[in-house]
């Protein structure tokens, strides 16, 4: 199904772009409000910190381990059944984890994490919908529409999780960690609701996008596709480096101010000033991909991601000034790195392959992010935070660094190109 009427096709595209922000928020809600009780619920059921944070970290696993799933799902049947599964699969996760809350069984909370994973991961691939249907000049400012309208979500998930949700635990008589999940559940199925409604016609059933080539060879064809461009391999690297930025710097900054002596509520500032840093400013920063082109927004953002790491590692635990304004860029910059690196991977790719490169590039992501979490507090226990943060901000330089040496290619063969005629 194509249309070629450019007035119905920007029509279509509002249309899309206002049913995946509706489906968007609920679905951020209910993931944050589910992640923000995880390690909580998980040491209450074991009296465990080990267990607690391995209980949050399920979701990050779920959520790396869908995103090929969920590609599939997408290059052959489209956007639309791909995302109603992923919200689905979240909403039952939900119960299941409400389940050990209930009974107090802890492995019923792992799986359940697991399926609140796969609506991250549906969340994730949104922003690829997003632009299916998008002009190449428009590209990136859909994709930062899309980033953006996650900041209400992961603003109301807490929030929601630790209020209204308990509230309605006590009402109900249920044990009050039980509320964030049941809340979520329902989150989750208003997602899946919006999306099974109204994701219609299917943003990339019309672009043709779906896998009906013979040639057609799955994932293995996506990672020689990825490895044989320049510009895939940066737009790769860019995402899976500013996931391990700001995954490892956030995960310890807590733990850094409260050694401290910081309130809670400041390190709360802190780590939301961080959240609007990664979300508020994508709209602006996905116009600019579009009018000076993705390579130097992605180069600035792995700039700001060393800025911000060196900040944080020169900054002591008594002060906050350099974590504040540190973790504000590296938000900023992981946000400049993942609209760039998206709008490069949906112009650089056509047809089914773009799905499954897509999908690809989200499990790398993710996996990064979770090495990140796991590997900084390893380091910060052999070392301390302010190595790990130094340490990770030369990581950040590494786009700027590809995007360079892509430029020096670029020119080098058009000159042997000048050379030749």
């Amino acid at each position: 199904m194509e249309i070629e009427n450019t007035d119905e096709l920007s029509l279509l595209q509002q249309r899309t772009l206002r049913t995946l922000v509706a489906g968007l928020i609920p679905a951020g809600a209910g993931m944050t409000a589910a992640y923000s009780a995880a390690a909580v619920l998980g040491e209450e059921l074991t009296n465990s910190e080990t267990l607690g944070g391995l209980a949050a970290a399920s979701a990050t696993v779920g959520s790396a381990f869908a995103t090929l799933w969920l590609a599939r799902l997408m290059v052959t049947y489209g956007r639309r059944p791909g995302l109603l599964m992923g919200y689905v699969t979240a909403s039952v996760g939900s119960l299941i984890a409400m389940a050990a809350a209930l009974t107090s069984w802890y492995l019923l909370l792992i799986p359940g994490l697991l399926g609140v994973g796969v609506g991250s991961a549906s969340s994730l691939a949104a922003r690829f919908a997003a632009a299916d249907l998008a002009s190449p000049d428009h590209r990136a400012r859909a994709i930062g529409t899309l980033v953006w309208s996650s900041t209400i979500g992961a603003v109301l998930g807490p929030t929601i999780g630790f209020g209204p949700a308990k509230r309605l635990a006590k009402i109900i008589s249920i044990p009050e960690l039980a509320g964030p999940y049941l809340i979520s559940a329902i989150l989750f199925a208003i997602s899946a609701t919006i999306i099974h409604l109204w994701l219609r016609p299917d943003p990339l059933v019309v672009s043709g996008g779906l896998g009906t080539s013979k040639k057609d060879r799955g994932f293995k064809e996506a990672v020689t596709s990825i490895a044989g461009s320049s510009i895939g391999k940066l737009a790769v690297g860019s995402m899976a480096v500013g996931h391990i930025v700001m995954v490892g710097v956030m995960t310890m900054t807590p733990l850094h101010m409260n050694d401290g002596g910081h309130e809670l509520e400041i390190i709360g500032f802190v780590i939301s000033l961080h959240i609007i840093g990664m979300y508020a400013a994508a709209p602006a920063i996905g116009w600019l991909v579009d009018r000076v082109t993705a390579g130097p927004i992605l180069a600035t953002g792995g700039v700001m991601l060393f800025i911000g790491a060196e900040m944080a590692s020169h900054t002591e635990p008594s002060e906050s000034a350099g974590v504040f304004v540190g973790l504000f860029l590296i938000g900023l910059g992981w946000s400049c790195g993942l609209i760039a690196s998206s709008a490069l991977l949906t112009n650089e790719f056509e047809g089914s392959i773009r799905v499954r490169v897509q999908g690809l590039a989200d499990t790398i992501m993710s996996a990064s992010g979770g090495a990140a979490g796991l590997g900084s507090g390893l380091m910060v226990s052999m070392t301390d935070y302010k190595t790990l943060c130094h340490y990770v901000a030369f990581i950040g330089l590494v786009p700027v660094l590809g995007f360079l040496l892509l430029l020096f290619r670029t020119h080098k063969t058009r000159n042997s190109s000048s050379e030749i005629r």
